[in-house]
């Protein structure tokens, strides 16, 4: 067995001072290389972009709860090695007092306990626009921080005192961020944070007194996670009503969007290099095959048996595997931490460690890559026949055909779905691959029958030669067509669809995204509001009508919380919907089901994923509550919103007609810069019932996060355009030996080298423009499939992509050409007979 082992070594190194591995280990390696620096950056990058992101809840976890929380969950939290603090918030009337004057004002009170916030930090001024600095702590006792908006009242400022119910505090600080605020109900008044030890001083909360008690959690993942499944048991067997479990994902939408978005795009990145990166693989495996089956011949005569012939080169193969999956390793550990230190003034500034996990499921991954495309060529090595050895024409082998090739694929794409996450956009980019080759196949073969009748009707013996050529071998034509289309393919999409992709992206949250919502608008005041933002700066801002209506029956039927199983659905039913009714369908809603409001009245429209959670489906009667009034509506379509958009959205829309009694505020947002803040501020105090919610702090942390991803996409198609280089290279190679052989036969029979450019340059522009055309067509279709279906934005065929793609075609199949015709056309045509035998 050694012996063989030795034997088998001796061959791979004899193969490899010939040159024969070397493809195949670039290949591997960047294969290895681009998953494993992809998977390393991805999961360190994810993990700190989602501790980054638990800033918006200031913690890693939130229970929030209608009641004071026992004694046991602090136990928990102990016992799991969790950090824990609390807060408890809720509306209020505050009485600024100063310059003898006293006005009431809404505020919404929040007393914090040591500790907070657990994830993030509160920015805070000592003077309204004062210098901004990161808070050390909570508020002292006796002392509260407020928000700006709540300066802009007369007798409040730092150093004025506030009453709060029976204490009155001093105003020490003005609040500039709150990373957990979010945009709630609750939260639209000014803020006034106070130490938890300053409340029960107030007498402000009662028994019937309603108040948001949150415990907030951070820790370790594991732990977060234990905690998570013992409070999701805890509120099943206790029957805690009003208690729910928040995360970064189900507590803020529009986050939830971008983290989910950046995943899929550098998950994407992951799929693309490992997808080429193995067909680079078969079609070089293919090669070596072809290129050994006299030798497995001459093995064959000299007494080796068949499956001994397929372990020696099996053996060879796994050896190359190996070695190009260690080398891919240390390239992809080394390349992320490359892009790290490129990337370290907008990255994290502490991140992830690096898993070993990630690297074994790499190299798992590299092998299964290995195995699932090489092998069947390999197998196919042992149908060899002896007579080879006397007639090379004779009893060839062929080559396993795509069949051969579905175990492998099989499992190679349930190892690739597993390290990245995205089992469907595993599935659909599989799907994709199998059928755009399959219609550039079809497509190639049709134009290959339509040059029989365009051959009769030409005169030119070189073209009449060049497509005769083409038509007595279609197969070989056909899989030069697909092969240089998938390699185009790859490099469109690469470079040209990757920027429109990117810039699609980004111009999903563009520089004017709003930044300012203002509620509260009385009907009398909507008009002279929106002059206001106009004069201050603010282009033509949208004000909606915003309605308070609870649903109480579907279908004629009551509807109740004990209805539904699921927490969401009980916690919507209990509560009151905002209503709005419009007769235009508003920006960053897409229709997905039914249709838009007709000529008739009683419609509503509502939000496709409060539609599933609730079980309502187009056609279902609606009954709200909206001041003791019924108002019945017919569901006629479900919309699908963009919530990363910041403007803003609806629940549920009706026809403006169904609702002319009903009593409404409006609401409106907009993005105003620095330089409007004085006229916003002038605004408020002209209409004290107002409020401005300033959410820029937000849309700034989710522009930052997608600035950074973009970076991060930009460096690492690096890796996947060196795949799309090595399957083009494959696609070039891989006819070069056929095409050396014809063009010796044909000097041998006298033809000149002007007409062996002449031919060559007619079949090989025809391959080039074929396989551009349907490769720019195949890179298109790829990313409205990928902007529209998976990363769920607008999309604009690019027409360039036709230009480059047709263009980038004729380069690199005359390019292959030359490379293989230049050295035939310099010797003499016995030299060239003679070499290529």
């Amino acid at each position: 067995m050694f012996s063989f082992f030795l034997h088998a070594i001796r061959m791979m190194l004899r193969d490899w001072r010939a040159g024969e591995w070397r493809f195949l280990l670039v290949a591997m390696s960047v294969a290895v290389a681009a998953l494993s620096s992809v998977s390393f950056f991805v999961d360190r990058m994810h993990a700190s972009l989602r501790g980054e992101a638990a800033v918006f809840l200031g913690a890693d976890m939130q229970i929030i709860s209608d009641r004071a929380f026992d004694q046991i969950w602090y136990d928990e939290a102990e016992r799991q090695g969790l950090s824990s603090a609390q807060t408890r918030q809720f509306p209020t009337m505050a009485l600024p007092k100063g310059n003898g004057k006293t006005v009431p004002r809404l505020v919404s009170l929040k007393a914090v306990s040591e500790g907070y916030p657990l994830r993030g930090a509160l920015q805070l001024a000592g003077e309204a626009n004062g210098k901004v600095l990161e808070a050390e702590g909570i508020p002292e006792v006796g002392t509260v921080w407020v928000d700006q908006a709540l300066l802009a009242e007369p007798g409040t400022g730092i150093g004025d005192n506030i009453q709060l119910g029976n204490g009155r505090y001093r105003v020490s600080h003005v609040i500039v961020s709150e990373p957990d605020r979010g945009i709630s109900w609750v939260n639209l008044a000014p803020r006034v944070m106070m130490s938890l030890q300053d409340l029960e001083k107030t007498g402000l909360v009662q028994p019937a007194s309603r108040v948001s008690f949150r415990l907030l959690l951070s820790g370790a993942p594991d732990g977060i996670e234990r905690f998570r499944q013992w409070a999701e048991e805890r509120i099943v067997t206790d029957n805690l009503r009003g208690m729910r479990i928040e995360t970064v994902e189900n507590n803020r939408p529009e986050m939830k969007t971008t983290l989910n978005r950046a995943r899929q795009f550098l998950a994407l990145i992951g799929l693309l290099s490992a997808v080429l990166a193995a067909i680079a693989i078969a079609m070089g495996t293919r090669r070596f095959v072809k290129r050994h089956m006299d030798t497995c011949a001459i093995l064959r005569c000299l007494g080796m048996k068949a499956k001994q012939i397929v372990l020696v080169y099996l053996t060879g193969f796994i050896v190359i595997g190996l070695l190009g999956c260690f080398i891919g390793l240390a390239a992809g550990y080394g390349g992320h931490f490359a892009l790290i230190a490129i990337l370290r003034t907008v990255l994290p500034q502490q991140m992830a460690s690096a898993s070993w996990m990630t690297m074994a499921k790499c190299l798992l991954i590299g092998m299964s890559l290995l195995l699932g495309f090489a092998l069947p060529p390999i197998c196919s090595l042992q149908r060899v026949p002896v007579i080879r050895v006397i007639h090379r024409d004779v009893g060839s082998a062929e080559i396993s055909g795509g069949w051969a090739y579905v175990p492998g694929v099989a499992v190679f794409f349930g190892l690739l779905c597993w390290l990245t996450g995205e089992w469907w956009m595993g599935l659909w980019m599989l799907c994709g691959f199998l059928a755009i080759a399959a219609v550039i196949a079809f497509l190639g073969w049709c134009a290959i029958r339509a040059l029989v009748f365009a051959r009769i009707h030409m005169q030119q013996g070189s073209l009449r030669f060049c497509l005769s050529v083409l038509e007595r071998k279609p197969a070989t034509t056909v899989l030069q067509i697909v092969a240089l289309s998938v390699g185009l393919m790859a490099m469109l999409l690469l470079t040209v669809v990757r920027n429109d992709l990117i810039g699609a992206w980004q111009k999903a949250l563009p520089p004017d995204t709003p930044n300012h919502f203002v509620v509260n608008i009385l009907p009398d005041q909507k008009e002279t509001v929106r002059d206001r933002l106009v004069h201050a700066g603010v282009a033509a801002p949208v004000l909606y009508p915003m309605i308070r209506g609870r649903l109480v029956s579907v279908n004629g039927k009551a509807v109740s919380s004990r209805d539904y199983d699921d927490a969401r659905a009980k916690r919507l039913v209990d509560r009151e919907f905002n209503l709005s009714c419009m007769t235009e369908l508003p920006p960053q809603n897409r229709i997905v089901e039914g249709s838009w409001f007709g000529s008739r009245h009683a419609e509503a429209s509502l939000e496709e994923r409060l539609a599933k959670t609730l079980g309502i489906a187009t056609g279902d009667r609606l009954v709200f509550d909206v001041t003791g009034m019924p108002v019945e509506v017919t569901v006629t379509s479900l919309r699908k919103l963009d919530w990363s958009s910041a403007r803003v959205n609806f629940f549920v829309i009706t026809h403006p007609e169904d609702m002319q009694e009903m009593p409404a505020t409006w609401i409106t947002s907009f993005y105003a810069d620095v330089s409007q803040k004085n006229a916003i501020d002038k605004m408020v105090h002209e209409f004290p019932n107002l409020t401005v919610v300033d959410i820029g702090y937000l849309v700034a942390q989710v522009k930052s996060i997608l600035e950074r991803v973009t970076l991060a996409v930009e460096f690492l198609f690096l890796f996947t355009l060196t795949s799309g280089v090595l399957v083009l290279h494959a696609a070039l190679v891989g006819t070069q030996e056929e095409r050396m052989h014809e063009a010796s036969i044909l000097r041998t029979l006298g033809a000149t080298r002007k007409e062996l450019r002449r031919m060559q340059r007619i079949e090989l522009v025809f391959i080039g423009a074929m396989s551009g055309l349907l490769a720019a067509s195949g890179a298109s279709l790829a990313g409205w499939v990928l902007a529209v279906r998976f990363l769920e934005f607008d999309w604009t065929f690019n027409p360039l992509v036709w230009v480059y793609g047709v263009a980038g075609g004729i380069f690199c199949a005359c390019a292959g050409g030359w490379l293989g015709l230049r050295k035939v056309l310099n010797t003499l045509p016995v030299q060239s007979l003679r070499r290529l035998s």
